[in-house]
């Protein structure tokens, strides 16, 4: 099984510091819901694991989520995408929870849901929660320059994680997916 590890905020959509909490304010970044249907044309299975504190915070309910999550599903639908699976942490980060990036949780639970070995597994973010949380759970990190990927590529130049410091960077996941997929013969 072909899999594409995607987070959410600053890779699939504009990300905010003040959180996404209605199905409104929820917005795509340009070419990112074409390159989900471009991996799915090309038989890739497309996951997504996020945190959202906003949750624990109290900044929006789960069930406000879940209504920002289909709005997510349905327009990436209309583009010929489909999500198999998005595990998310509603932990605020203060919690200690083994679930919220950049700990592997929910990455090992995709991998034991999926029966997928993660090695050779891209894991696009934005964040270096997110490259932590890959390279953690054995998957192969990607940073874009949307989100907090500008600021991201500062921190991992100062990494002690070789891993971190030898990442994959791409202007956006339209970008990345271009590249993959003709690495791949697509």
């Amino acid at each position: 099984m072909r899999l594409v590890i995607l987070d959410r905020d600053g890779v699939i959509n504009q990300d905010s510091s003040r959180h996404i909490k209605t199905p409104e304010q929820w917005d795509p970044i340009p070419g990112s819901l074409e390159a989900i249907a471009r991996l799915c044309r090309a038989e890739y299975r497309v996951a997504i694991i996020t945190n959202q504190s906003g949750v624990g915070r109290g900044l929006y309910s789960l069930d406000t989520m879940n209504k920002i999550n289909m709005r997510m599903f349905e327009l990436i639908r209309r583009k010929g995408g489909e999500v198999d699976a998005l595990l998310f942490c509603p932990h605020a980060p203060d919690t200690g929870c083994e679930c919220r990036k950049p700990k592997p949780g929910l990455f090992h639970e995709l991998a034991r849901r999926s029966k997928v070995n993660l090695a050779r597994t891209p894991a696009v973010g934005d964040s270096v929660r997110d490259l932590e949380a890959a390279v953690a759970a054995g998957a192969r990190p990607v940073l874009v320059r949307t989100g907090k990927g500008i600021e991201t590529l500062d921190a991992i130049q100062r990494s002690d994680d070789e891993r971190i410091r030898q990442v994959s960077v791409y202007d956006d996941l339209a970008a990345f997916v271009d590249r993959h997929m003709r690495a791949n013969g697509y």
